[in-house]
């Protein structure tokens, strides 16, 4: 971990692909793993434009959030055993962070590990999910209520490339290209002030306005991982708006109206804004700022009534930062800058919720 990796960006990211697999992998074997949507509208114009994985073996999953598990990683294991893929296969994940984020895990459990590629399909995984080397499934907790934990289970292990090929946005819904410019907010909110006033002036959300930012926060992103790949301390800052955030996502798949991950962070950078001003780190202008532009491009995503709020405090609870059986949280130190370890009491998540519900 630590080590450097090539992210290609742009029109000719996939001739860059094809290079790179010429130059590294030109005696291994390919399986390309994707989606419903990936093969239809994405898996074509790959194959077209990367020679080397005309001969690869395709295996389709189906996408979100409730098929991250350990279940589906061990069909693609028996599926990979039964094809002799060997430690020198490569795997390229094609699709949004549910693929990415399973796929890189499937290959790092692999054989005790095999090399994988992203090819990051929605804004959400090219800007944030694909990006990092974390991979991970989701946990089913042993209750009633039955809430997945996100990225319960998981590696950190390291893409050995990243592609990002911005045509494909056009494939995904608006709904998916917004829940993805929520990572764009955060990572702009948790390093450069400069960063947030560009995108606090959009008004709306399109493939053309955001591509011209997607490196901005590719760089955020990959300039944090570098400094601390396992998330030992700087790296946590990426959590801004997770702790809450993963809560109401989890809560959501069993409360009727399923929210993308992205909807989810939206409240979750609300909210943690909240405890970041009630703490003194953040002040009510910016505050402010960063509720009313959430609301303009989202709306109001959820009302929270159908979600128990001792619910999320639970889900809270199992959210890989805490130390001591205590809730942590990442909080703004004014825009651009961030606290880290922060302890905030039940009573004031509470008011946090609370304040976003009234608020909306």
């Amino acid at each position: 971990m630590g080590d450097n990796y090539p992210i290609f960006i742009g029109d000719k990211s996939l001739e860059n692909l094809n290079a790179f697999l010429k130059k590294y992998y030109s005696k291994s074997k390919f399986v390309i793993i994707v989606d419903q949507n990936t093969i239809n509208h994405c898996l074509p114009t790959i194959i077209a434009n990367v020679d080397q994985l005309k001969k690869a073996d395709i295996i389709e999953i189906e996408d979100g959030e409730n098929n991250k598990n350990i279940e589906i990683c061990t069909q693609i294991w028996h599926t990979l055993s039964d094809s002799k893929i060997d430690r020198k296969s490569l795997i390229i994940n094609v699709g949004g962070g549910v693929v990415t984020d399973m796929g890189g895990f499937v290959a790092a459990a692999f054989k005790r590990g095999i090399d994988f590629i992203n090819i990051p399909t929605t804004l959400l995984a090219q800007v944030d999910a694909a990006i990092g080397g974390k991979t991970s499934v989701n946990l089913k907790t042993e209750n009633a209520k039955d809430f997945l934990l996100k990225n319960e289970i998981g590696f950190f292990k390291n893409p050995k490339a990243v592609v990002i090929y911005p045509t494909f946005l056009k494939t995904i819904s608006q709904q998916q290209l917004i829940s993805g410019y929520a990572e764009m907010i955060k990572h702009a909110l948790i390093t450069d002030k400069k960063h947030w006033e560009e995108l606090k002036q959009l008004k709306k959300i399109n493939y053309k306005i955001l591509k011209q930012y997607i490196v901005n926060s590719i760089q955020i992103k990959n300039k944090i991982v570098l400094l601390d790949p396992t998330e030992k301390n700087i790296r946590e800052a990426l959590n801004f708006g997770h702790t809450i955030g993963h809560a109401i996502e989890s809560a959501s798949h069993e409360n009727g109206k399923k929210l993308l991950h992205g909807e989810a962070i939206a409240i979750g950078i609300i909210c943690e804004a909240f405890l970041s001003y009630k703490k003194n780190f953040l002040n009510i202008n910016e505050l402010n700022e960063i509720k009313n532009h959430i609301h303009s491009i989202f709306g109001t995503v959820t009302h929270l009534e159908k979600i128990k709020i001792n619910d999320l405090i639970e889900l809270m609870k199992h959210d890989k930062k805490n130390k001591k059986n205590t809730i942590k949280f990442t909080l703004l130190n004014g825009i651009g800058a961030t606290k880290l370890s922060q302890t905030c009491s039940i009573p004031l998540i509470k008011e946090a919720l609370s304040y976003y519900t009234k608020n909306t």
